[in-house]
């Protein structure tokens, strides 16, 4: 018997028809339609390379969304702990959409997920985020592209700013006008990220202009990605001048892109060999790339409008893993084995009483060794530091709910709950290519299933399944084998930062 026939869905958008491909029997339980590559802004080159993203123009007959559509992201650099999938093309501002009832009367819960990679990386092309799962159970899912890097993020004189969160918003914008048609109702869309991802649901909710287009958000491990534009300028120059050219954009705009990447890699790894200088640049300056306070998009830091009350009426689930930055010390082993921990803390800033009390609160990755107690400072410092504020901010309690979490499952390749571990959690995709490189062999079927249960329950009804945190119960789910609830789930974080 030959292979079985293709079966196509078909919706219409503002833009016009889009041809899809059904994954099963359409409507028989677990089939879902995958529209991949779907153009929400045409392509970024040329004189719209530095411009804001220009809403796609209709066409005639019938488009066909059938593979995945080009990336910002090109391969280079460090490899990542995702699968990354780069894909040629000049048409890289695209959305994935996959749904289990295209059309318009299903009205089902809809997650815009933006992926992370530090603001230089990442990819939605990428087999950890196929929505089926979600889709499974009854949630549209999408996922967007938006330029990164220089492109994306660098200072340019007389471009504007933030040109890859103006992509965010104009991807949100696209699914507020189109979701409908899949099947999504835009009354319930959940914005979710992980990383620079995560980074990037917190700056849309500080964004006023970011009103409107989502009513609920996840944020994974939300990165310290806020810069300022003073940093940026001069992050820039340092860049333009070894390229030989005025930071402008009119200079900027002939200058090819593979040299810019090659540069722009350079700039970003420049502390890679040096264990201390990494970690404590990291710490103290964020990523190089990310949303700027711009006067405009970003009146503020996103702290400050978030504790302004920007967003306060939007439900919030926001997390970490408890070891984030684990890999990147795992070639400072044989360095760091002999040395004391509380020595390698001094060293980057940590001291006294403060230091006595983040090691007494830390005890079980003392238990691991000096890498070990390094990574859980640095991800408290740089991933979990910002979270107890949140629960101070200004009318982010009551009806509207703010839910904390830690994922604590230790990997059995790296004795660590790492970054990038909890995503093939939160989509329910354990057997997916490459898992294993992080996960093992077996990793625990049912705590994906309590995640993404969690993350399905909020996307329907803004309620993840447990007890919000406050101020005065500042309490987290701790996801692991089994699962409990820490009633202060973010006291070591806030050691370090007592004002929180």
């Amino acid at each position: 018997m030959g292979e079985p026939a293709e079966r196509y869905a078909e919706v219409k958008t503002r833009a016009g028809l889009l041809r899809g491909r059904w994954r099963g029997e359409p409507g028989a339980p677990g089939a879902s339609a995958a529209f991949l590559g779907i153009p929400f802004a045409e392509p970024p080159v040329g004189e719209r390379r530095y411009a804001p993203p220009v809403p796609k123009a209709p066409w005639d007959g019938v488009r066909d969304a059938l593979e995945r559509g080009a990336t910002p992201y090109r391969k280079g650099g460090t490899p990542a702990l995702i699968p990354e999938a780069a894909v040629p093309g000049d048409s890289t501002l695209n959305i994935d959409v996959f749904t289990p009832d295209p059309g318009p009367d299903a009205r089902l819960p809809v997650l815009v997920w933006i992926h992370g990679g530090g603001f230089t990386a990442g990819s939605p092309a990428c087999p950890w985020y196929d929505g089926d799962a979600f889709c499974r159970d009854g949630v549209v899912t999408a996922n967007l592209s938006y330029r990164l890097g220089f492109d994306g993020f660098g200072w340019i004189d007389g471009a504007p700013a933030n040109r890859g969160a103006l992509d965010w918003l104009a991807a949100l914008t696209w699914v507020q006008d189109n979701i409908a048609a899949f099947g999504g109702d835009p009354a319930r869309v959940t914005v979710a990220g992980q990383s620079a991802g995560g980074a990037a649901v917190l700056a849309l909710l500080a964004m006023p202009r970011a009103n409107g287009l989502f009513s609920r958000a996840w944020a994974l491990s939300p990165a310290p990605a806020y810069g300022s534009m003073a940093r940026a300028e001069a992050f820039a120059r340092r860049i333009t001048d070894q390229v030989g050219v005025p930071p402008t954009r009119e200079a900027l705009l002939a200058v090819p892109e593979s040299k810019l990447l090659k540069i722009q890699r350079k700039e970003v790894g420049r502390h890679s060999g040096n264990v201390a200088a990494a970690v404590t640049a990291a710490l103290a300056e964020g990523l190089p790339y990310g949303p700027l306070v711009d006067g405009d998009l970003l009146p503020r830091p996103v702290p400050e409008m978030i504790a302004a009350g920007r967003g306060a009426a939007v439900p919030l689930v926001v997390g970490t893993c408890d070891d984030e930055l684990a890999p990147a010390l795992k070639d400072a082993h044989r360095l760091l084995r002999y040395l004391p921990p509380w020595l390698v803390l001094g060293r980057i800033g940590l001291t006294g009483r403060t230091r006595r009390a983040w090691l007494a609160a830390n005890r079980d990755a003392r238990r691991r060794g000096t890498k070990a107690v390094l990574a859980r400072y640095a991800t408290d410092r740089a991933f979990r530091a910002g979270v107890p504020a949140l629960l101070a901010a200004r009318d982010r309690g009551g009806a509207t709910g703010t839910w904390l979490y830690r994922f604590a499952w230790r990997s059995p390749v790296y004795d660590a709950a790492i970054h990038c571990l909890d995503v093939p959690f939160f989509f329910d995709h354990l057997a997916a290519a490459s898992v294993a490189r992080i996960a093992g062999d077996a990793p625990p079927q049912p705590l994906a299933a309590e995640i993404h249960g969690a993350a399905t329950r909020f996307a329907r009804t803004g309620d993840p399944g447990w007890t919000p945190a406050t101020p005065a119960s500042p309490a987290a789910r701790v996801f692991d084998t089994p699962s409990t609830t820490d009633p202060d789930g973010y006291a070591s974080a806030r050691i370090l930062t007592p004002s929180a």
